[in-house]
């Protein structure tokens, strides 16, 4: 059976929040899914899962340092997520944050090893944002990424 990772990093609580909304879609598909915070995830890991999404508060319009640190030192098994799934979202404190280019930083790691990258042309195209605390929409959308990423998961195997 498939299984994705979400792996995130969160101070305020509402990047997690993210990510358990788009584990939830991912389970409504019928893949297995796990949440994990950066900080509990070893680069090794990511060679388990057949997709891996990494959720991040921007900073300075660029991913936090945690999951910087995770994409460097997964550079060791560079070509081995070749073909696997791959996507991003991410959460700031103000609007023109500087959310899609902390998204769009992780899919540039994410492209360079392989992996394929599930874009949305009717909503958040690079993958879900949110503003401050994610609202009942932006939980939405984490729940319909996670499906769309679950079912681009299950067509390619």
């Amino acid at each position: 059976m498939a299984k994705v990772l979400i792996v995130y990093y969160s101070r305020t609580g509402n990047t997690k929040k993210m990510a358990l909304s788009i584990e939830e879609g991912i389970r409504e598909e019928g893949v297995d899914v796990v949440v994990k915070d950066v900080k509990e995830t070893k680069a090794e890991e990511l060679l388990e899962y057949d997709g891996i999404i990494l959720g991040s508060p921007t900073y300075y319009g660029l991913p936090a340092g945690e999951i910087k640190k995770l994409l460097d030192e997964s550079v060791k098994f560079h070509g081995r997520l070749d073909g696997k799934v791959g996507g991003a979202f991410a959460s700031s404190g103000g609007i023109a944050g500087g959310n899609e280019t902390t998204i769009l930083a992780i899919i540039e790691a994410l492209l360079v090893h392989g992996m394929i990258i599930q874009g949305n042309p009717g909503g958040d195209h690079y993958g879900p944002v949110s503003i401050g605390n994610p609202d009942d929409k932006v939980l939405k959308a984490c729940k319909d990424y996670g499906k769309r990423v679950a079912r681009l998961i299950k067509r390619l195997q």
